[in-house]
């Protein structure tokens, strides 16, 4: 579907033009409320015709359009309103469409640029009005506004003053003047007020003179500029305030004020991050817990007499702490998914830490993984620990012989929409001519083809490498990274 961008291209409206059309749709669902009414916003095409490039509808009453009129082309016969707009005048009255049971109120509003009109704002209301007892203020202020969209002020170049996230109409409006003293207030404003402490009618005083001050609202009066301030009352209010300027001939005469009581999305903030802190403290616990571990098997490692039961035991201790190597990151940032490139580094370190100083060899890292979930990547970080370290104890010759080459190790991460890949390759002797991994001759080996078949529901493979390739062992070990069964 064409974007407002492509609609505005095809017409030869130059950038400026398209970019402050584009910056009109994002703020014009204020418009929408404040008129009660669905908008279109409409431009000349090349072949004479007038063609729609954005439509919105209001959130306070049903749309009187139910169907989707953008990039349809209309006769500028069906729209003479429009075709006043477009030469500059805002033209009031009623528009006959077919399928509808009677006309609709219109207004066109011509939408300047640069000292021109580059396209018209169109109100069309159904028979029914707003239904609001502030529908008369409301329409007033929608006025106001609409002179800012022919003078080509509004929308503010700086801000939008609608959208995702920012106050609604329907969430209360507080209209100040020139002087910052409160012409009206709607129901839910007041009730905002109420949350903050303020009983007072606020009809005819500024806020300050009601005890409240808003910088946010001063900005707006004193720069022209639309605001965004959170006023806090303690740990359990927090009211989310919007001021929009109106401006006429450069002055501001007015401020729209809307108010949003965000204490209850506070509130629920509050309880996830401390839901997370939580999570992140177990995990951290967890680290400590391991790493103690590990100190006590490296400590029963020393005190070992047989060489068979330290090695037993300090294999133990490092498979250890390369679980802890996870946890260690899940401590660090909040959810059930890691960084697992960097659990790699820290990997490479721990292999470099214990079996390099004995087995020389340079690991290489190549690609990347992204973020994994938990449950793939602390099984798969215990893979990668073992097939390192089985490389680089088991493919080279001993320090005290030097080789050429020397020895290089490469890991290759490769992540697809579907599969996470590790490969390893290195240039040692390979494996030996009776070698199988359905029957390893290591405890290591046995614990990687378990957890990446039955618990990573992977594949793997281990060959080695013929001497035209360059010699030494490749393996490949590839997970699924979606519709695992737990």
């Amino acid at each position: 579907m064409a974007t407002l961008s492509d609609l505005a291209a095809s017409i030869e409206l130059e950038p400026g033009a398209i970019e402050h059309l584009t910056g009109l749709t994002a703020s014009w669902s204020l418009l929408a409320d404040l008129a009660f009414s669905d908008l279109l916003l409409m431009a000349p095409s090349s072949d004479g015709r007038l063609l729609v490039l954005a439509q919105t509808r209001p959130n306070n009453r049903t749309t009187s359009i139910p169907d989707d009129l953008v990039a349809s082309a209309h006769e500028v016969a069906e729209w003479p309103l429009v075709a006043r707009a477009l030469a500059g005048e805002r033209a009031v009255g009623q528009t006959a469409r077919a399928g509808e049971e009677g006309p609709l109120a219109t207004w066109a509003v011509p939408v300047g640029y640069g000292g021109r009109t580059v396209g018209a704002v169109v109100r069309l209301q159904g028979a029914r009005g707003g239904g609001s007892v502030f529908e008369v203020p409301y329409l007033s202020i929608f006025a106001r506004l609409c002179t800012m969209v022919s003078d080509g002020t509004f929308p503010f170049r700086e801000d939008d003053v609608a959208g995702p996230g920012l106050p609604r109409v329907g969430d209360g409006v507080i209209l100040l003047d020139a002087r910052g003293r409160v012409e009206f207030a709607t129901p839910n404003a007041v009730n905002a007020l109420h949350r903050l402490g303020i009983y007072a009618a606020p009809t005819g005083q500024t806020l300050s003179e009601l005890g409240l001050r808003i910088r946010a609202l001063e900005r707006a009066r004193d720069f022209g500029l639309p605001s965004l301030e959170e006023v806090d009352v303690g740990p359990d209010v927090a009211i989310q305030v919007h001021g929009v300027p109106l401006v006429e001939e450069g002055r501001v005469t007015g401020v729209v004020t809307l108010v949003r009581d965000v204490s209850d999305l506070r509130h629920l903030n509050r309880m996830v991050l401390n839901r997370e802190t939580a999570v992140r403290e177990v995990h951290h616990r967890v680290k400590n817990n391991l790493q103690t571990i590990s100190s006590l098997l490296r400590l029963q490692a020393r005190r070992s007499d047989e060489e068979e039961t330290r090695t037993a035991l300090l294999e133990a201790e490092r498979r250890v702490r390369s679980i802890a190597v996870v946890h260690e990151a899940l401590s660090l940032e909040p959810g059930e998914e890691v960084g697992f490139d960097e659990i790699v580094q820290s990997i490479v370190a721990l292999v470099e830490d214990t079996a390099l100083a004995y087995h020389p060899a340079e690991i290489v890292v190549e690609g990347e993984l992204g973020v994994l979930s938990t449950d793939v990547a602390t099984p798969l970080s215990l893979v990668l620990t073992e097939l390192l370290t089985n490389a680089v104890e088991h493919a080279f010759t001993d320090a005290s012989e030097p080789r050429e080459p020397a020895g290089i190790v490469t890991v290759h991460l490769h992540r697809s929409a579907q599969r996470a890949t590790v490969e390893i390759r290195d240039n040692g002797r390979g494996l030996s001519s009776d070698f199988s991994l359905e029957t390893p001759t290591s405890l290591g080996l046995s614990i990687v083809r378990d957890l990446v078949r039955n618990q990573l529901l992977g594949e793997i493979e281990m060959r080695s490498i013929t001497p035209d390739e360059g010699g030494g062992t490749y393996a490949r070990v590839s997970v699924p990274l979606r519709g695992r069964e737990t």
